[in-house]
């Protein structure tokens, strides 16, 4: 079997985060996250963001989103996001469906990232007709981006500066936050709360956990109960929260999360240094984490599959592809990978 770059989303569970499971499976514990490992998370959270957080684990990187969206927006609010955003572009409705209806609004950027000038004027472009127009009410940012790219913490500022200004409220989408706190080699608190997040979806499963993902607000009491009647309500309060809770503590435990994701973003950097070695393959976005896209020929694509090579050709095109490593992909995946695009 060739190795698989497909995504993170099909990586195994990383053996601490098994274990921390097999820990939890021990007996009984109370239900609905009322458990110890879930009334563990705000404390743990909290020490990690260095300041108070409040934490409600759920099961997938949608529900986060979605949820914190719609904690936020009316039903006739705006939601401003890059337009190659998850939440717009990958959740089949998902935030709107929660936000009975809020809107989301793209804003282009080079490179998967929003840039302040166009989210200032998108959202100008928004004001000025009152009832008959949606009322801008928040942003959300992709970190690191779905083009592979990394913000740094000025670029967040900014952003966040622009929106609180406008009075919106601010959520990362952070489905691979791990692997950009890892390249950036930043404090998770600079990138976040410090930078003026309001919320931050925090993502695990795509870097070693099993269906598992803190939706993390800085210091919100009043959206976080409309979350948790949201979590509930959605049905997405699971009575058995100690199968998520656990891999949460065990994932941030001894900097795992850092480590799997250094890792994955090593091996990119290796097959990132390949292809811009390449005579003809090149590098559509900078590659700044763990996702890499590359811009090619289909033919030379061809061969990569006849030589066992999994990957994702990007929709729409046959000359595009994206190549993703995990915690788990190995030097000599990685070297397979080199070697079939060497020919």
């Amino acid at each position: 079997m060739g190795a698989n770059f497909r995504s993170d989303n099909e990586t195994p569970v990383a053996a601490p985060i098994w274990d921390a499971m097999a820990e939890a499976n021990q007996g009984t514990a109370y239900s609905y996250a009322e458990d110890h490992w879930s009334e563990r998370l705000d404390e743990a959270y909290s020490e990690l963001f260095e300041r108070q957080v409040r934490v409600l684990p759920v099961a997938t990187g949608t529900v986060a989103n979605s949820i914190a969206l719609a904690s936020v927006s009316p039903p006739w609010g705006s939601v401003y996001c890059h337009r190659n955003a998850h939440v717009l572009c990958d959740e089949s409705g998902a935030p709107e469906f929660f936000g009975n209806g809020l809107r989301l609004v793209p804003v282009d950027g080079p490179g998967g990232k929003m840039q302040a000038d166009a989210l200032a004027t998108a959202v100008h472009a928004s004001e000025g007709h009152g009832v008959h127009s949606y009322a801008p009410a928040a942003l959300t940012i992709t970190q690191a981006t779905e083009c592979g790219s990394v913000y740094q913490p000025d670029e967040l500022q900014a952003l966040c500066a622009v929106a609180k200004g406008k009075g919106l409220a601010t959520h990362l989408d952070g489905a691979r936050f791990g692997n950009a706190v890892a390249a950036l080699g930043c404090a998770p608190a600079d990138i976040t709360w410090k930078a003026g997040i309001d919320m931050l979806s925090f993502g695990a499963s795509k870097n070693g956990c099993m269906a598992a993902e803190a939706l993390i607000f800085f210091e919100q009491q009043d959206r976080w109960e409309i979350a948790e009647r949201l979590r509930k309500r959605s049905g997405h309060l699971l009575s058995k929260m100690r199968y998520v809770s656990s891999q949460l503590l065990a994932y941030i435990e001894n900097d795992l999360w850092l480590r799997l994701a250094s890792h994955a973003n090593g091996q990119a950097a290796a097959f990132t240094a390949a292809v811009e070695a390449h005579p003809e393959a090149r590098l559509e976005y900078p590659a700044e984490a763990n996702e890499v896209f590359v811009r090619w020929s289909a033919s030379g694509f061809k061969a990569l599959e006849q030589r066992g090579i999994e990957f994702l050709f990007w929709p729409g095109h046959d000359d595009l592809a994206r190549f993703v490593f995990g915690h788990t992909t190995s030097e000599q995946d990685t070297q397979q990978l080199i070697s079939a695009l060497e020919g």
